[in-house]
């Protein structure tokens, strides 16, 4: 029998403590964030995709964070009103939504 899902949403749902400088996707709205796309995944007929909590991907302080899998698509940050666009273009279409693609850090040397 085949796996149930062949891409995976992983939309952090990490909750820090009140005041951390990195902050936390929680408290930005995330949880609402997921359940948003399970809405949307619905919507537009997609199967085979699930919209799941992610403990923390480390990048709260980027926005809200999620990751597509099995591409590897880091998003950050996302909001609600991201959510259409992502699903229609990336999952149905299979284009990443570039403006929300999350850039890399670049790694600095130490001196």
């Amino acid at each position: 029998m085949p796996p149930p899902y062949n891409r995976h949403l992983f939309i952090c749902t990490n909750r820090r403590p009140d005041g951390s400088p990195k902050g936390c996707c929680a408290s930005k709205g995330s949880e609402e964030l997921r359940l948003a796309f399970k809405k949307e995944l619905d919507a537009q007929g997609v199967t085979g995709c699930r919209a799941n909590s992610a403990g923390c991907l480390d990048a709260c302080e980027r926005g809200m964070a999620m990751v597509v899998y099995p591409e590897g698509v880091w998003y950050g940050p996302v909001s609600k009103d991201d959510v259409k666009e992502i699903v229609s273009s990336h999952i149905v279409g299979g284009k990443p939504v570039e403006r929300l693609v999350m850039q890399p850090i670049v790694a600095r040397k130490k001196d």
